[in-house]
């Protein structure tokens, strides 16, 4: 089965300051459900983040932990971060976009990925999940940005 979720939500803030956040795989885990943690485990061609960068996410769902490798395939600063997986359990394509928006920035986010072995039987319970993740990752996204410094 193949899962195909999105979400998106207007924050009221510019796209270059949403994406720059997001962008960031050292937030990862302060917004986005279920990971406790990233790493830049190679970095881009050219150095740092962007094209050819990987990361490892540890997350946890169903109750099993999930160690996985996202690899950026294309990224545009302010606007678009497009990664998909190069080793973990399944095949897995995750897309971010920030777009400008009358109030700030259309953020969102899409998930793509073939459920197969183990999870395949998990497959209609993991959509359900992946699109309810998206809508709470966007909205702590969201809380996270809008809060006052500490």
């Amino acid at each position: 089965m193949t899962i195909d979720e999105r979400a998106e939500r207007v924050i009221t803030l510019p796209p270059d300051q949403v994406a720059r956040y997001a962008m960031d795989w050292r937030h990862d885990a302060e917004w986005t459900q279920g990971i406790r943690e990233a790493a830049l485990t190679r970095e881009a061609d050219a150095g740092g983040f962007g094209v050819g960068a990987e990361v490892t996410r540890t997350a946890y769902f169903l109750g099993k932990r999930i160690d996985y490798v996202l690899r950026v395939a294309e990224h545009e600063p302010a606007r678009l971060l497009d990664m998909v997986s190069v080793a973990g359990p399944m095949p897995m394509h995750i897309t971010y976009t920030f777009t400008p928006h009358p109030d700030g920035t259309l953020a969102g986010i899409r998930v793509r990925g073939d459920a197969s072995g183990y999870y395949r039987l998990a497959a209609p319970i993991m959509a359900r999940k992946v699109r309810s993740s998206l809508g709470k990752d966007l909205r702590d996204l969201e809380r996270k940005l809008l809060e006052p410094p500490s």
